[in-house]
């Protein structure tokens, strides 16, 4: 894990990360890289619900709600730091 890469849960609302790794297992794994969280696609952090749980994701143009316990299994870097 490098310093920079946050679990999709803890990234901020409006944020936009590039996909490192997924830790998903079964067929939840399956549907996730079937909906285009591939490591090295863009997310971008849409909206929180009120209770904060769950989340919508945009990856590959489509808006995808996911609970905690998926994203915090799911990281990526901020994108534009691979310069930092």
């Amino acid at each position: 894990m490098s310093n920079k890469e946050v679990a999709l849960s803890e990234a901020e609302t409006g944020s936009r990360l590039v996909l490192s790794r997924i830790e998903v297992d079964g067929g939840m794994r399956r549907r996730l890289l079937d909906l285009g969280f591939v490591p090295g696609n863009e997310v971008e952090v849409i909206q929180r619900s009120p209770l904060g749980d769950p989340t919508a994701f945009r990856v590959s143009n489509t808006t995808i709600a996911l609970r905690r316990e998926e994203s915090s299994r799911i990281f990526g870097e901020p994108e534009g730091e691979e310069l930092a």
